[in-house]
């Protein structure tokens, strides 16, 4: 897909299409992490809240549950 820039204000932006927001289920409230590697800029939705934070406990406590309530007396 090509895209040219858009003026906004003095700045400029790029639109994103409805369906790769869905598609990447990020809306006007997703904070995006933008980098370069001098050739390509790469824009990413930062992941972070309630089900990465749960999928990262679970996994912990799957590995090292048994220290914890060791730990824990």
């Amino acid at each position: 897909m090509k895209k040219k820039l858009s003026a906004i204000g003095n700045s400029y932006g790029i639109v994103i299409e409805k369906p790769i927001l869905e598609l990447l289920k990020i809306d006007r409230d997703t904070e995006l992490e933008m980098t370069t590697d001098g050739y390509r800029l790469v824009i990413e939705p930062i992941r972070t809240g309630k089900k990465s934070l749960r999928s990262s406990v679970e996994k912990v406590m799957k590995k090292h549950g048994p220290t914890f309530r060791k730990l824990a007396k």
